[in-house]
């Protein structure tokens, strides 16, 4: 009893796999994925994004620049304001004076009329030993020393620190034609992703209906097989009744080869379709797909916008949007290099501190500051004319992108209406395409039905069926050729709009 149950289990188990691992992507889904997916795309996104930090960075010229900056040095001599004959007579003054002193004591006392006097007076020799011992050097070489580290600068470890703020008052408005450049190529950079947008859109869309034609042609091949073969065994079985001939059976046979090698064609070719399509996806190539579209009798009939004006259509075309941008772009270039011709006006202001510090003596403590403050200008007098130059290859670029721009509008202006025309061409071969079908339906029905009689000849029939499967080929391509005007058509009207251009 299990073993029955399990059976059953197992196979709905498997087919529940087997559609699981069938996906059925619609138009707008292999639009999604392969915008998701696609490395060129994301690159634009990122160019667009780095665009906008560029503008931010222009804009941060307006504000004041402040930086705070310190500095360490070792010397390994100090300075001295006086020479070095000067700073040994100072340390040496009191020696000096100490010698001549004792020296002078010696002739007094060698005098004979002061020895005598000492001779007779205790009191007098106590004063004499008295100055003989005094130290008079030392006290006066110190002070010496004090007056000559006075002149010493201790300059052996020097530290600074000091904070700066700059602020720019006038630069010939380079920072405002910066920041509206960078804007603008903020504006390209989008645009550039606009158009690489809109070339995947229409590509994807190109891949999806081939598979749509090739899968209605494979369709189209099996039931045109199916009736060669029902008319080969027809044909067979009137043979066998001495109905037809043999010559008849084998033209019905080499016709009904020619639809199973159609088949084949058709199968393979729809393999390859969805490979293309899965690789522009960003699926692996073995996966296994269905297109919404992909099993209708009667393709969908597109929906374009009305027709707009040739005005609003440039103002949506992406190209054209860019070439003005780019026409923009060069001239705030003009007004950049003309900047640099102009003066330069900027308030600059600072607080800095030393050690040694320079307000006390040189002295080695964070006891003060200097603040500062003024106004820089910079007024340029001559450059070689670099500057002049600069603008007018600048006016030049302009120009070139001036002339690219009116090009462009009228080369869109002629795309437009060539997409136009074949989008009404495609409606009326359609049309016509329906009403061979419904004559080809109808005339394969009367040669059926005249060759299971027998009143019909089996060529007849053979080109019932040719034209049968040619009204229907014929009618798959008008749908298909439709669908893909009027996805041109959505191009060239600029109508693919991406995430970005729905957010400006």
């Amino acid at each position: 009893m299990t073993r029955k149950l399990t059976i059953p289990v197992l196979v709905l188990l498997l087919a529940a796999d087997i559609v699981q691992a069938q996906q059925v992507l619609t138009l707008d889904d292999c639009r999604e994925m392969a915008v998701n997916g696609n490395k060129t795309l994301s690159e634009a996104r990122t160019k667009v994004e780095m665009a906008g930090y560029d503008r931010k960075i222009a804009l941060a010229y307006c504000f004041p620049e402040i930086s705070a900056k310190g500095a360490y040095v070792y010397n390994n001599r100090n300075l001295s304001l006086i020479s070095q004959d000067a700073s040994d007579a100072l340390t040496g003054t009191g020696t000096k004076i100490q010698d001549a002193f004792q020296g002078r004591l010696s002739e007094v006392l060698s005098d004979p009329s002061v020895a005598a006097a000492l001779e007779s007076s205790a009191e007098l020799q106590q004063f004499v030993s008295t100055l003989k011992g005094t130290d008079i050097a030392t006290p006066i070489n110190a002070v010496g020393s004090e007056i000559n580290d006075l002149f010493t600068l201790d300059i052996e470890q020097v530290m600074g620190a000091a904070v700066i703020a700059k602020q720019p008052v006038f630069v010939g408005g380079k920072i405002a034609s910066s920041i509206r450049m960078a804007a603008l190529a903020e504006q390209l950079a989008q645009n550039r992703y606009d158009i690489s947008y809109a070339d995947i859109v229409y590509d994807v869309d190109n891949a999806y209906w081939q598979i749509v034609s090739v899968a209605a042609k494979k369709k189209l091949a099996e039931s045109y097989a199916d009736l060669l073969h029902k008319m080969e065994r027809d044909v067979e079985v009137a043979v066998r009744t001495g109905v037809r001939t043999q010559s008849d059976a084998l033209q019905v046979k080499v016709k009904a080869g020619e639809a199973d090698l159609m088949l084949l064609k058709a199968t393979n070719g729809l393999a390859l379709s969805k490979m293309l399509l899965c690789q522009k996806i960003g699926l692996p190539l073995d996966t296994k797909i269905t297109l919404a579209d992909e099993g209708l009798d009667l393709l969908p009939a597109p929906t374009c916008a009305d027709g707009k004006d040739m005005e609003t259509i440039l103002e949506d075309r992406p190209e054209i949007r860019s070439l003005d941008l780019a026409r923009q772009i060069y001239e705030k270039k003009v007004e950049i290099a003309r900047a640099d011709m102009m003066p330069q006006v900027a308030l600059v202001a600072g607080y800095s501190m030393t050690s040694p510090n320079m307000f006390h003596g040189f002295s080695h403590e964070w006891n003060g500051g200097l603040f500062s403050a003024g106004v820089v200008v910079n007024v340029p007098i001559f450059h070689g004319t670099a500057a002049l130059q600069r603008t007018r290859k600048a006016k030049a670029e302009a120009r070139i992108y001036e002339d690219q721009y009116q090009d462009a509008r009228e080369l869109i202006n002629l795309q437009v209406s060539q997409a136009r025309t074949q989008y009404a061409e495609a409606l009326k071969r359609v049309d016509a395409a329906l009403g061979n079908l419904d004559s080809a339906e109808e005339n394969l029905r009367m040669a059926s039905r005249g060759l299971e009689a027998g009143v019909v000849e089996p060529n007849t029939a053979l080109a019932a069926h040719t034209g049968w499967l040619k009204a229907h080929s014929e009618y798959i391509d008008a749908g298909v050729e439709l669908q893909l005007a009027a996805s041109n058509l959505m191009k060239a009207e600029g109508n693919y709009k991406s995430d970005l251009s729905e957010k400006k």
